[in-house]
């Protein structure tokens, strides 16, 4: 345990910052239906609570990530929640679908 508290510590937090948003980035991509699988993988309502999650810690840590790193979250983060949009069979409304609070609509 020792030795993964040391670890992590060296890690600055740009970079555990980026990682979770991989993270989240890729879990929603997948629950979009954007994987190999397809639709088997395809899970709408876990992709909202994925892409809320990811838009909250986007929206939070830009200013401490500066553009060269929140930049290409901020591409992701469009990505899946258009690809939420389109998987959608009702979509939200624009400025309603998944993240849209902290990042505006997405249409």
């Amino acid at each position: 345990m020792d030795t993964a508290a040391r670890d992590i510590a060296e890690v600055p937090a740009v970079e555990i910052i980026n990682a979770a948003c991989v993270h989240l980035l890729s879990a929603a991509a997948v629950k979009c239906g954007l994987s190999e699988n397809g639709e088997a993988e395809m899970d709408l309502a876990e992709a909202r609570s994925l892409i809320n999650a990811l838009a909250g810690l986007v929206t939070a840590a830009a200013p401490e990530l500066g553009d060269h790193h929140a930049r290409p979250l901020r591409d992701g983060l469009r990505s899946v929640q258009l690809a939420f949009r389109e998987a959608s069979a009702f979509p939200d409304a624009p400025g309603k679908g998944p993240g849209e609070k902290w990042t505006g609509p997405v249409i």
